[in-house]
């Protein structure tokens, strides 16, 4: 122990980085710095809210400190305001005495930040006066506050709180000492014995001062050498020990004291929170949860078997009720449930996904769609009794009505009782980096190229960057901002809202957590985030968005809408059975979705019935999901091809790449391709055995026959994390609740090193049942490769479903699914531009956005072929600057009667200037002024202004105007509309190419198609993606589109450093190398890298999307 524990003290008003833009040391660096110093108590009182807290007890609990849970409010005017006005708000720190005072700050917290915007809040002193219960006040005094204003406040508080209604002091040695000290006295007098001495520290170590300034500064939006008053003169708020406060109030050792004394009635901690999840949901009268889960589960049993549940499946049932039961999280099954009921009571797509789709009660209950008693899934991934921590059920939701959904969850439970989890964005390599060079007074032009050091997460900063970057690297400014934007990472820059955490309760909420307005409209949330919540143990549905989800219903209702028949010039046929909420998912042994049918690649499905038969009914896109065929052979023949642009997880460059090789003929191989192409198996080494085995290039082998179950699916090899907890369980003798604490452990073992501890008893543990040492220090190494990236069985499985059925789509319905894919925009890998050209490469027709054909989405039309499919007319929704109002004005007018001109559209939609200039550019007014340089002139025409203001005059009048070249017509589609249906930038630069001395032959992407492995080649394209994931050894993967197709590009790191700036900025590219084949995968292995530019430098708005 410290020689600062001889003397007790209690720090009662800490600030961690959550008081953001204050404090700076991370809540648990004060914990363990408290620990170190002896102190027999931390108060941590961030500003405005107890963001920290639940870090701080984590951390607590771990080196056995206490910890007080407190909060600091800010009265007044909203805290919002402080940094323009000369003036500090009052503040008052609350520390928490038992449950009571806990629940009454947390509706004093929510009371705050109602009225206020995000990021702001205000409260009363009388508001706290009137919540005193439970709660001990403290007045800082600090000198910037009129002496009036800190007195009035403490009279009021002392008439409410009593004696437990104090003033806090501290000294830093500066200039302010004296008055704080005055201060201190006189309440004294007034009030008898009231005063606690504080560090009021901001950071665990004076090492941190220089981080303090410079957030200083960015919270003040001021520089290092202008900011003056705004920061500290010295280093001196940091965590003292007891012996030093001792020191320092060496003439007052009672105030000291008195910190003990006060902690003493502070004796609530986190762990106490009994937060109860609601139990009536989906409940008749008199019935209990788990009697409801259960008539539920029968009723779900009947629905996906009407023959009878299989024995395997009805144990299965049975085990996890039971669980369910012994847990008590039976509640928690029937929310869920009912948010699925809300969702499909509404006919909007969903699936539940993760580890959930390990469970037999959620595939009956609707509310996953895999059946894990056929798949060989592991229900302890999901839940398990030694784990002692809730469930956590993700459902995928169209990601377009997702908010329909979270909607009704707030009016079904009421938003006292339902809120959204936050998520702390902390600062990373260019935001850190770019608010440091602000507050260090560099230009904005230095601030851009400091930022640009470093690309997207990367921190690794070279000399040579900094040099490449035009920066001095010998400049000790330059050095330290480097310095300092590293130590600020990791730091939270703000709240967000949680991509889909709700947190449900039976009480209101208030009574466990604050809860505040979020700054999207309509939605609330709490303080904390998901590793918050799994640390206090409280449960959280996710209600995510996914794109395809949307896609997919949009493309079934283009199919299933009464037009469609006669636009296709075929039926479409379905299943003949159609499943509950989807198909399921069967092993490689029995390759079928869910029906009594079981079809497998050389087996095709049966035609069925046409959708197009009977359409009396509305559509319902959950019952045509699930009457999508089975084991298409067309569909596995064309995802063997790599034919999958635009399909669901399986379109990126490195999974086209695995496509051809592991040539997927039934479902559990798609589920096997979902996770192979992940970092996890990679590293893993997993990868090239499975092929070579799929392939018969090698046997399976078993390392013994008790794991032949496990590793009979995947031909031996471990490729899922629920196989690395069987082959635990099965042969080490794990139970079910360590072998998921191995897959944790595995999960983290980069940041926390707990992996090692298993390693000696795998081996002997499979040493026991006859498995070799030499598999046991293989199946450690696989495991070590697994790191964060394991992927769940039983979440490929989700994934795989929604592969196959974009899958069909695509290769049946080519129009309509891109036009859903157009239409559900922003999603996916590809741009609208890539996804229009692989239309065309499919036959499609499309045409281009016209002021009197289209709408605001894509649509279906027939084709000019009566025995072709549909054409697809782009939709306005693609030009930029028009918004979707200003479309619905177009159409409304339309539909009253046909635009007789220009003026006319003008006059009867009343669109501003830049909306017809937009129109005109997108070539959207050829039907009205088939000459485009005409009708930007004419959009561009001044209008007549009194009577008739907003009408172009000189319509009329042929004005002869010569015609746009082809570049500057390409320019305006690309600018205005983001692609062009009729010309490509590469057509303008081959002809260039041609003409350049030493760039020899350039390939176009059909050629390389046929070039020979080994072979130099040179090959050019617009760049349309950059792919460079984090664990490919600093590998980046290009997409180059040309006129005649795409063409996918290796990048090795030494060639992408040398070419880096390249690289990364040029739209259009040469690559030189050599061609890398494996049969029908083809590469370009890039050696060198060059930017090209468009004839007469015209400038041409090109954009990739560029991925990690």
């Amino acid at each position: 122990m410290s020689a600062g524990a001889s003397v007790p003290f209690v720090e009662l008003c800490g600030r961690s980085c959550f008081s953001f833009l204050e404090g700076a040391s991370h809540p648990e660096e004060l914990v363990h710095r408290a620990k170190e110093l002896g102190l027999e108590g931390l108060a941590l009182c961030d500003r405005d809210g107890i963001y920290g807290s639940v870090r701080a007890h984590t951390a607590a609990k771990k080196v056995e400190q206490r910890v007080i849970v407190g909060a600091e409010l800010t009265l007044g005017a909203p805290r919002g305001g402080a940094e323009r006005a000369p003036e500090v708000r009052p503040s008052v720190v609350l520390l928490v005495e038992d449950s009571e005072g806990y629940a009454n700050l947390c509706r004093l917290l929510t009371i705050a930040h109602a009225e206020c915007e995000k990021g702001m809040a205000s409260i009363s002193a009388e508001a706290i006066a009137a919540a005193q219960r439970g709660l001990s006040a403290i007045v800082p005094l600090d000198p910037l506050v009129p002496a009036g204003v800190s007195g009035a406040l403490l009279g009021t508080l002392r008439d409410a709180f009593g004696e437990r209604a104090l003033v806090a002091t501290w000294k830093h040695l500066d200039r302010r000492d004296g008055e704080r000290v005055a201060a201190a006295l006189a309440a004294e007098r007034r009030h008898g014995p009231c005063v606690v001495a504080t560090a009021r520290p901001l950071y665990h170590h004076p090492s941190r001062k220089p981080l303090a300034d410079v957030l200083a500064c960015i919270r003040t939006k001021t520089t290092l050498d202008q900011a003056g008053t705004r920061i500290a003169p010295n280093a001196e708020a940091y965590v003292r020990s007891g012996a030093q406060m001792a020191a320092l109030f060496r003439d007052h050792p009672a105030w000291v004291a008195r910190t003990v004394e006060v902690a003493s009635r502070c004796r609530f901690s986190l762990s106490e929170l009994r937060y109860s999840f609601p139990s009536d949901a989906l409940c008749m009268p008199g019935e209990t949860s788990d009697q409801a889960l259960r008539r539920l589960t029968e009723e779900g049993c009947r629905d996906r078997y009407p023959e009878g549940a299989p024995p395997p499946v009805r144990a299965q049932i049975e085990k996890e009720l039971a669980l369910i039961a012994k847990l008590g999280v039976a509640p928690y099954f029937l929310s869920v449930q009912q948010v699925v009921k809300i969702a499909r009571a509404r006919q909007i797509l969903c699936q539940g996904r993760g580890s959930a789709a390990n469970s037999a009660v959620c595939f009956v209950l609707g509310v996953t769609a895999v059946d894990p008693a056929r798949s060989s899934l592991l229900f302890e991934r999901f839940l398990s009794e030694e784990r002692h921590e809730p469930p956590d059920i993700d459902v995928d939701f169209e990601h377009e009505r997702r908010e329909e959904v979270i909607q009704a969850i707030y009016e079904m439970y009421g938003r006292d009782r339902a809120a959204m989890v936050s998520e702390v964005i902390a600062y990373r390599g260019k935001s850190a980096l770019r608010e440091v060079g602000k507050a260090f007074g560099f230009s904005a032009d230095q601030v851009d190229r400091l930022s640009g050091l470093v690309h997207h997460h990367e921190a690794d900063i070279t000399e040579q960057r900094v040099s490449e970057a035009g920066l001095d690297p010998d400049d000790v400014r330059v050095r330290q901002a480097v310095m300092m934007a590293s130590a600020l990472e990791g730091f939270p820059r703000h709240l967000s809202i949680h991509v889909g955490g709700f947190v449900l309760s039976s009480e209101p909420l208030h009574k466990v957590a604050p809860v505040e307005p979020a700054r999207m409209e309509g939605r609330t949330v709490i303080p904390w985030d998901k590793d918050d919540l799994d640390d206090l143990g409280f449960f959280k549905i996710d209600v995510l968005a996914l794109g395809m989800l949307t896609a997919i219903r949009k493309a079934l209702g283009l199919i299933h809408s009464d037009r469609y028949a006669g636009l296709a010039g075929s039926s479409v046929h379905t299943a003949r059975d159609p499943a509950f909420a989807g198909p399921s998912v069967h092993t490689a042994r029995d390759p079928a979705f869910a029906g009594p049918s079981v079809h497998t690649a050389r087996d095709p499905a049966p035609a069925g019935v046409s959708f197009h038969a009977g359409r009396g009914a509305a559509f319902d896109p959950i019952a045509a999901l699930a009457q999508i065929p089975p084991e298409d052979p067309a569909v596995y023949e064309a995802i063997g091809r790599a034919d999958t642009v635009g399909v669901f997880q399986i379109e990126s460059r490195a999974q086209m790449a695995m496509l051809p090789r592991l040539k997927p003929n039934k479902f559990y191989d798609l589920v096997i391709e979902v996770a192979i192409v992940r970092p996890g198996p990679i590293q893993g080494g997993m990868v090239h055995p499975y092929l070579r085995r799929r392939t018969g290039q090698e046997p399976p082998v078993s390392p013994h026959p008790c794991l032949d179950p496990i590793l009979e699916r995947t031909l031996g090899v471990p490729l899922f994390q629920e196989q690395v907890m069987q082959i635990a369980m099965v042969g080490a003798g794990y139970t079910p609740g360590e072998a998921d604490q191995l897959r944790r452990d595995m999960a983290a073992w980069k940041k926390h090193g707990r992996l090692e501890r298993h390693r000696g008893r795998l081996i002997q543990g499979f040493a026991e049942q006859g498995i070799s040492a030499k598999f046991g220090e293989m199946l450690y190494q696989q495991i070590q490769g697994f790191g964060e990236y394991g992927f769940p069985e039983s979440h490929a499985a989700s994934f795989a479903l929604l592969v196959y059925a974009s899958a069909w789509l695509k290769v049946h319905h080519q129009a309509a699914f891109t036009c859903a894919l157009l239409n559900a925009q922003p999603m996916g890998f590809y741009s609208p531009s890539a996804l229009v050209q692989d239309a065309q490469r499919h036959g499609v027709e499309v045409r281009p956005v016209c002021v009197v054909q289209s709408a605001w989405d894509a649509t279906l039309e027939p084709s000019a072929e009566p025995s072709a499919g549909p054409a697809l007319r782009l939709g306005m929704r693609l030009v930029k600057g028009l918004g979707e109002a200003a479309v619905a004005a177009i159409v409304a007018a339309r539909e009253e009667a046909p635009f007789a001109s220009l003026p006319d559209l003008v006059r009867r939609t009343e669109l501003k200037k830049n909306e017809v200039e937009a129109l005109a550019e997108a070539g959207a007014l050829a039907a009205l002024v088939p000459a485009r340089r005409e009708a930007l002139w004419r959009a561009r025409a001044p209008r007549v202004e009194g009577l008739f203001e907003g009408v172009p005059i000189e319509q009329d009048r042929d004005v002869g105007l010569p015609p746009l070249r082809p570049l500057e017509q390409l320019a305006l589609d690309y600018g205005r509309v983001g692609l062009s249906l009729h010309d490509h930038p590469m057509r303008h630069v081959r002809r260039a190419l041609k003409r350049r001395r030493g760039a020899g032959r350039v390939r176009t992407a059909e050629e390389i198609k046929a070039a020979r492995d080994g072979e130099s080649v040179r090959v050019a394209g617009m760049v349309v993606g950059r792919q460079r994931p984090a664990t490919a050894s600093g590998v980046t993967f290009m997409t180059l589109e040309d006129e005649t197709g795409v063409v996918n590009v290796i990048v090795q790191r030494q060639v992408f450093a040398e070419y880096e700036h390249v690289a990364r900025n040029a739209a259009l590219l040469l690559v030189a190398g050599r061609i890398e084949r494996q049969g029908e995968v083809v590469h370009v292995l890039a050696r060198e890298l060059d930017r090209l530019e468009l004839p007469s430098g015209e400038e041409i708005a090109l954009k990739s999307r560029d991925y990690r």
